[in-house]
């Protein structure tokens, strides 16, 4: 069956120490398969585009396409790439990338070998930076997935998602993005007005949002009232346990969706699970908030366990229930 959603992403191999439980080591991961479990969540047919290296473990890929989503779009490249991850959590959730060795020290556990030599990924690229070959590029995009007419766009390089917003802009009818961290400054906000233009969410965290118009407003209502007059149809502000706000640009109204209280197990991977969750709602009549609602669901079922498959294991029936739930503790503003 030919997919009706489709997610560009990244493919990482994950190291994950999270605030509890059993550590994830050499685990599949990345936005892309984050964004895939709650998408998921909704029965959707998904096509994934993404890259591996030639060091890849195939059978991660196999399981993929086990689970019924296409992966006709993860290209393999003739080269092995790093794509290890290392992410651990403080006592108080708070997030460290750097310095591995010891974050496994403290925690008293084995220090894996494939670790050596990991540096993480810089948010800031230079015009010297070379390009990051784990990264999709438009070519990578089989030509029947554009067909689907519905894409998300993960978090990646500014200039990864100029290329993809500038050439499939008028090819999606339904079109979300979230932003990489590293372009929501003030010092990018021309390149971002490019990126927002024509979207039918812009979908960035309150962190990003915030430093986007550092200096300019401390409103977050002014922030996305100005996306919104940059051209996209609905801007999402992602607050983590505190919820979403909801904005449509069109009739300037807003509302705000409190997170459903969910148990936290591990918050890696919210923000894309929320992503794939928004797909999935918005296509079914679209309607935003029932596309917020959809995406809160999927988070909430993301982080009461580790790694992106987490939500696709919920009970039967709970995603349905909490959805209800859920629709009764909206607020328009």
């Amino acid at each position: 069956m030919e997919p009706s959603f489709i997610l560009v992403g990244q493919l990482t191999r994950d190291y994950l120490l999270p605030p509890f439980g059993e550590p994830l080591l050499d685990s599949p991961g990345g936005n892309l398969l984050y964004a895939a479990g709650g998408l998921g969540v909704w029965n959707a047919q998904i096509g994934l585009v993404g890259r591996a290296g030639e060091n890849y473990p195939r059978h991660w890929l196999k399981d993929l396409a086990a689970r019924g989503w296409d992966t006709t779009g993860i290209r393999v490249q003739p080269a092995a790439l790093d794509q290890r991850f290392f992410l651990a959590y403080s006592e108080n959730h708070e997030i460290i990338r750097a310095n591995p060795v010891a974050q496994f020290s403290q925690r008293g556990i084995t220090f894996p070998k494939a670790l050596l030599g990991y540096q993480p990924r810089s948010n800031t690229k230079t015009a010297q930076t070379p390009p990051d070959p784990t990264l999709p590029l438009l070519a990578d995009i089989p030509s029947e997935y554009l067909d689907a007419g519905t894409m998300h766009i993960c978090p990646l390089d500014l200039s990864a998602q100029l290329q993809l917003t500038d050439n499939l802009r008028g090819a999606m009818r339904v079109f979300t993005l979230d932003p990489g961290a590293g372009a929501m400054t003030p010092t990018f906000q021309r390149e971002t007005r490019a990126i927002v233009r024509g979207l039918t969410a812009f979908l960035p965290s309150l962190e990003e949002i915030t430093a986007l118009f550092w200096g300019q407003t401390h409103d977050v209502w002014e922030m996305t009232a100005a996306l919104g007059e940059w051209g996209c149809e609905y801007v999402v502000v992602k607050c983590g346990e505190r919820g979403q706000l909801l904005y449509d640009s069109g009739n300037k109204r807003r509302w705000e969706i409190p997170a459903y209280p969910a148990r936290l197990a591990d918050p890696t991977g919210a923000g894309d699970a929320f992503c794939g969750g928004f797909l999935a709602g918005y296509r079914k009549d679209y309607d935003p908030l029932e596309a917020v609602l959809y995406g809160n669901v999927s988070a909430s079922l993301a982080i009461e366990g580790s790694g992106p498959f987490h939500p696709l294991d919920a009970m039967q029936g709970l995603a349905e229930a909490r959805l209800g739930a859920l629709r009764e503790m909206v607020r328009q503003i």
